[in-house]
């Protein structure tokens, strides 16, 4: 145990220290079009969009058509924001952005000083009507409260229907990721396809093994946002019938994190009815994230740090009675 606290320590201050500039993944994006009221296009609008967990902003301008595009945009909430001279500036709130996916948005700006501000709170969830893929979000909050044997993130891949376990499931012992889960991934099939024809992402980047064709370790809960498992009518940017698209947790304007530990010990079970001696199973799971704040120095250099590990011993006992012919 000492020698894992240690191994961590130095990954993280080597982290602080030779770490170079992170640039954050984008996996989403918003376009539509600028009108007033008469449905006129407008050009030249200002959109300004701002995630508001982190205050980063992008910015875009209408074109002569009215149109405007914002891509690279990480999952998440945002506001909106469309400003032009002569017209009351437009606010738009409440809209939250999963992975791979490209919301419209259309703006209708009125006559009036710019001072002036017509906000919108947009609570209904948003339609993605460019994109035809067949598919389903696995968001945040049941990646963290659904139950996990050995905190597989993986697992969750067959609540998207048509996805199915094809492996028999193995657990690695004393094994140690950075970043990363302790253990195996499942072998999947989704939409009846072969198991390594799904295409695997992490932040934007390929996460495939290419020794088996399925996907390296996947973060552990605490470090993922949310992933997206499209199984059919997938584009071609996949290359592959099926694909699941992961974002990890970043960081905001404050610093957070968190410790995990789960504890399996056989002084908390009963011995087994037929064995001589009480069994030995000791199986610790344990990690934990911490990500900086974006305004600091060590957050603009590095977005966070995220580490997990297992240990895990276990011996059974059971007497065997030999019958003995007589003589």
């Amino acid at each position: 145990m000492r020698r894992i606290i240690v191994f961590v320590t130095s990954i993280s201050l080597i982290s602080l220290f030779t770490c170079v500039t992170v640039w954050a993944q984008a996996t989403a994006e918003i376009s539509g079009s600028v009108k007033d009221q008469s449905s006129a296009v407008l050009p030249g609008v200002e959109i300004t969009v701002t995630q508001t967990d982190t205050g980063i902003s992008r910015t875009a301008v209408s074109n002569e058509t009215g149109s405007y595009v914002v891509p690279n945009l990480a999952p998440g909430p945002y506001r909106l924001e469309a400003a032009l001279p002569g017209f009351r500036t437009y606010v738009r709130t409440g809209i939250v952005l999963q992975v791979n996916t490209s919301p419209v948005l259309n703006v209708v700006l009125e006559v009036g000083q710019v001072s002036e501000q017509i906000e919108v709170q947009a609570n209904a969830a948003l339609v993605d009507t460019r994109n035809s893929t067949v598919g389903s979000v696995i968001e945040n909050e049941r990646v963290l409260e659904l139950p996990l044997n050995g905190r597989n993130v993986t697992d969750l891949i067959v609540l998207a229907g048509g996805a199915v376990d094809q492996s028999a499931g193995s657990q690695s012992i004393n094994v140690m990721a950075i970043g990363g889960a302790a253990g195996t991934s499942p072998v999947l099939s989704i939409a009846g396809g072969a198991s390594w024809g799904a295409g695997y992402s992490l932040d934007g980047a390929n996460h495939v093994n290419y020794m088996t064709g399925t996907t390296m370790n996947m973060p552990f809960p605490d470090a993922m946002q949310e992933f997206k498992v499209e199984t059919s009518g997938v584009n071609a940017q996949h290359g592959n019938s099926s694909a699941i698209s992961a974002v990890t947790k970043s960081g905001t304007n404050q610093f957070h994190g968190n410790l995990f530990e789960f504890v399996r010990n056989d002084l908390f079970n009963a011995r087994y009815y037929f064995a001589t001696q009480h069994g030995t199973y000791k199986r610790n799971q344990f990690g934990g994230t911490a990500l900086y704040p974006h305004g600091c120095d060590v957050g603009r250099r590095l977005d966070g740090i995220r580490f997990t590990g297992v240990q895990f011993e276990s011996a059974d006992y059971l007497e065997v009675s030999v019958l003995q012919q007589p003589d």
